[in-house]
């Protein structure tokens, strides 16, 4: 075991390697703005607003959370996972100030990566 395999950081190092082997749906940088969009398997509507709210938004509608330089909306869908079972699925669109989305995006997949589900 290497000093990154182990403790925290090396925990958390391993984590972000496996969220970034997922690639977001959409991703658009225009003038500083970045537009990114993520799916989310498992994850309740109400787990993701409420996520959003622990990062610094307030909840404006149903399915819309915004923050300083950040707007996130949701939308949610069920997906087929084998034969005859459906997963909640959420969908993510977070649009705003490059510097803020990216690390905003990051910490929201922490959060939904322990989710149950």
């Amino acid at each position: 075991m290497t000093h990154a395999d182990s403790g925290p950081a090396g925990g958390e190092d391993r984590r972000d390697a496996a969220l970034d082997a997922i690639p977001p749906i959409e991703r658009v940088v225009s003038d500083g703005r970045l537009r990114i969009t993520r799916r989310f398997h498992g994850l309740t509507l109400e787990q993701a607003v409420r996520y959003l709210e622990h990062l610094g938004g307030e909840r404006r509608d149903e399915r819309t959370v915004e923050g300083a330089g950040w707007r996130a909306r949701l939308t949610t869908s069920k997906a087929a996972v084998g034969p005859s079972y459906r997963l909640t699925e959420v969908t993510v669109t977070w649009t705003g100030e490059e510097a803020v989305v990216d690390p905003l995006v990051r910490r929201f997949q922490r959060k939904a990566f322990r989710a149950p589900g």
